[in-house]
C-alpha cells in the first residue's frame, strides 16, 4: 500500500465532518458549521480540504466512512458518496462502525484527563421512541506477555490497540432502552462511563449507581476517528464491496417500515 490519499467521512451524527490524510497521517479535518448540514456542506468541505493541499478529487485512493448505526439520511449520504467514487475512480472503501468511532474518543479522555478509572465504557446514540443504539467496551491493560500494540495481526479489535492495552467489545451493537441497559450494567463492580450523542437530550435516563458520564466534548463521532479505525482495517485488506455496501441501520428506516406496513395492509384488504 503506497501512501494512499484518504478521504474520511463522518455523517452518521448530528455534527458532520470530513478529513483527508496520507496513510494514517491526518492532514486536516473540517467540521460542518451546524448540526444536520451534511447534504449542503459535505462537497464544499471536501473540495476546500483538497484545494488547501493542492490535491484533485481523482487523486483520492481510499474513502473511509462511518457506516452506522446513526442518522438514516446521513448514512445514505456517506454510502452513496463512497459508491460513486468507487465507480468513477475505483476508490477503495472502508466502512467502520459508528459506535466504535464514538468509543474511540475514550482514549483521548484517558490521555487528556489522566483518568485511570475509565476501564468500561458504553457508546450511546439516540434511536428515537425511547430506544438507543448502544455498544459497550472493556479495557484490557497491557501485560508483558501481551503482543506488541503495533502487531497488525492483533488489530481485529473494535477499537485499535493502544500502547497500554486494548478495548474489547463486550456488548455488540444493539437497540435497547435505557432501562434495559441499566439492568445489565448499573450493578457492575466497576463504573461504566458513557459517551455519545444519545446523551444530549437523554442523559437523565441513564442516572444510576456506578454510571458515569464523560465530558460532552468526547460525545461526537469525528472524521479523524473514522480515519484511525479505517486505516487499521485497510492494513488488513478489509475493504468493503461497493456493490453490496449498505448502511448499518440496525433497524429499518421509517420509509421502509411504512412500505412494509402498507403492503401487509393491502394483503389483508385483498
Amino acid at each position: 500500500m503506497q501512501n494512499p490519499l484518504i478521504l474520511a467521512v463522518e455523517t452518521s451524527g448530528r455534527m458532520g465532518s470530513v478529513a483527508i490524510a496520507i496513510t494514517d497521517q491526518l492532514l486536516a479535518e473540517t467540521a460542518f458549521s451546524a448540526p444536520m448540514r451534511h447534504s449542503s456542506e459535505i462537497f464544499p468541505a471536501v473540495c476546500g480540504l483538497l484545494d488547501r493541499f493542492n490535491r484533485k478529487p481523482q487523486e483520492i485512493e481510499h474513502i473511509y466512512i462511518s457506516a452506522g448505526p446513526g442518522s438514516f439520511t446521513g448514512l445514505r449520504i456517506a454510502v452513496t458518496m463512497a459508491k460513486i467514487m468507487n465507480l468513477a475512480n475505483a476508490v477503495k472503501i472502508v466502512a467502520v462502525d459508528t459506535l466504535d468511532v464514538i468509543a474511540a474518543n475514550a482514549a483521548d479522555c484517558i490521555t487528556e484527563e489522566k483518568n485511570s478509572e475509565i476501564n468500561k465504557i458504553a457508546a450511546i446514540i439516540d434511536a428515537k421512541r425511547g430506544q438507543f443504539f448502544i455498544a459497550a467496551y472493556q479495557y484490557k491493560r497491557q501485560s508483558s506477555a501481551m503482543p506488541c500494540a503495533n502487531n497488525i495481526r492483533n488489530t481485529q479489535r473494535a477499537i485499535p490497540q493502544t500502547d497500554n492495552g486494548r478495548w474489547e467489545k463486550i456488548l455488540p451493537d444493539c437497540l435497547i432502552s435505557a432501562s434495559e441497559f441499566l439492568r445489565q450494567f448499573a450493578g457492575t463492580a466497576e463504573p461504566v462511563w458513557l459517551l455519545g450523542e444519545g446523551l444530549v437530550y437523554h442523559k437523565d435516563k441513564f442516572k444510576a449507581d456506578n454510571i458515569r458520564i464523560l465530558d460532552e466534548k468526547y460525545w461526537n463521532p469525528t472524521a479523524a476517528k473514522v480515519l484511525s479505525l479505517g486505516w487499521h482495517k485497510a492494513l488488513q485488506g478489509r475493504f468493503a464491496d461497493a456493490m453490496t455496501l449498505v448502511p448499518n441501520y440496525i433497524r429499518k428506516p421509517e420509509a421502509e417500515k411504512k412500505e412494509t406496513i402498507d403492503s401487509k395492509q393491502q394483503i389483508v384488504n385483498s
